[in-house]
């Protein structure tokens, strides 16, 4: 018995070691006027949202979590790897079952070839366990575990990229407002325009050449206009899916145009591999795969299973009489195969190989994190640079188009400058409307490239 219970000391599944990322660099390469230097991680943990700055954001971010059917599945899957767990571990202990029966049956007496009838009760119960002497059980858990531990990076990821998926439409319905906004107000500009081509051709100071310049620049305007408020309501029901509400009864009012672009804390490189969600769930992947091949080395060597068996039979209706008690206790061998067919080998090569995947998948998620974070850094600082040019871009074309309205008023310039000038100067502002939008849902990218508010553990 003692050498029964040392067994179960045994664990044949190699020893798991964490992967070690070397080589990591002290800071990201990708830095700028816009993200800070010297990196820091204590801003981004929480509502990683609230960083942004924005209100409307903030109030639509909470709804998320009660809300969204996806975050909902993906709870509902790691309540059943936690439950997983718990089915695992049961193997540890004894299994104890219970019986009972109570037959009448009718019997033949071979001598005189008469019938004879009889009752017959039965009351017993059953105790068996299987020692865990080559780690199969607590490889099985081990799994588990760490498959629960996947799920809830799993979650984390999920919930992640569902917050940062709000984030992109909510700040793409924000440039959308701005973008309709600024088509509103040329609409207005356009049509004064034409009302003053069209008296300047009824006073004989214009052509009619003019006013059809003046009247196609307008229509074409209005016809964006009404293309970005499509735009938007597609995004909009795009938010309400992600909510959980139905698109039909959910409306956001403008959002009055694009919030300042805040400046987002950045994280050590080495933390990266901490915050991010789907690095942890590639590790966790890793220490299962390693635990399942204890289990398939498990299968080589026989299982031996203690059980006991109790309790009283009786044909009378006195159940519990002397002598009615029986009872069995002793161990069984289970049968060992001794040729399957190389199925147990193939089995260990399977878990050998699924080993070898997981760990690549884990480098390769490594690198893809690394990857994000230093696009979304370059994309960030590059475009914090273009949309300086592009707002001196904004002030010298509308500064071109007072000059050319204020010529064209009186007559040393024909409609075509103003038109001209007109459209090079719309066209400047809904650029600098994308270069800005384009600068916030990268804010999202980023944080969400760092792991947004993820905890490890």
């Amino acid at each position: 018995m003692f050498l029964l219970f040392l067994l179960c000391g045994c664990n044949l599944a190699p020893r798991y070691r964490k992967p070690v990322v070397s080589g990591l660099p002290a800071t990201f390469r990708e830095t700028g006027p816009w993200t800070p230097a010297r990196p820091t991680d204590a801003a981004l943990r929480g509502d990683w949202w609230s960083a942004m700055g924005d209100d409307g954001l903030n109030r639509l971010e909470d709804r998320i979590e009660h809300g969204s059917p996806q975050l909902a599945a993906a709870v509902a899957r790691y309540d059943q790897a936690r439950a997983l767990v718990r089915r695992a571990r049961a193997d540890f202990f004894p299994q104890i079952d219970a019986t009972a029966s109570a037959q009448r049956e009718r019997a033949l007496f071979p001598a005189t070839g008469t019938y004879y009838e009889y009752r017959d009760y039965e009351t017993g119960g059953t105790v068996s366990w299987e020692p865990d002497i080559w780690g199969r059980i607590r490889n099985l858990v081990t799994a588990a575990r760490a498959n629960a531990q996947a799920s809830a990076a799993d979650l984390a990821a999920i919930r992640l990229s569902l917050e940062g998926e709000l984030g992109d439409d909510y700040f793409q319905l924000c440039g959308l407002d701005a973008r309709i906004d600024l088509l509103q107000r040329t609409v207005a500009a356009y049509t004064a325009s034409l009302d003053l081509t069209t008296k300047r051709f009824m006073g004989g100071a214009a052509n009619e050449l003019d006013v059809g310049r003046a009247r196609t620049q307008l229509s074409a305007t209005q016809s964006r206009l009404e293309q970005q408020v499509a735009d938007r309501t597609l995004v909009e029901h795009a938010i309400a899916v992600l909510v959980g509400e139905q698109p039909s009864t959910f409306a956001l009012a403008p959002s009055g145009g694009l919030a300042p672009v805040p400046v987002i804390p950045v994280t050590a490189p080495s933390h990266l591999l901490e915050r991010r969600p789907d690095v942890a769930v590639a590790e966790r992947r890793m220490a299962a795969a390693n635990a399942r091949i204890g289990v398939a080395r498990a299968a080589f060597f026989p299982n031996i299973t203690l059980g006991a068996t109790g309790g009283s039979e009786s044909v009378t209706s006195t159940l519990l009489a002397a002598g009615s008690g029986v009872w069995a206790l002793g161990p069984a061998l289970a049968t060992l195969a001794i040729f399957d067919g190389g199925r147990r080998f193939a089995n260990l090569a399977v878990t050998h190989a699924a080993y070898v995947e997981a760990a690549a998948n884990y480098r390769q998620t490594v690198l893809t994190a690394f990857r994000e974070v230093e696009d979304q850094l370059a994309l960030l600082n590059h475009l914090a640079d273009a949309a300086a040019r592009q707002e001196e871009a904004v002030v010298a074309a509308a500064r071109t188009t007072y000059l050319a309205t204020l010529q064209y008023r009186e007559g040393a310039v024909d409609y075509l400058q103003v038109v001209i000038a007109q459209t090079a100067e719309l066209q400047s502002r809904e650029d600098l409307i994308t270069i800005n939008t384009r600068r916030l849902m990268g804010g999202i990218d980023l944080v969400r490239a760092m792991g947004g508010g993820w905890r490890n553990g």
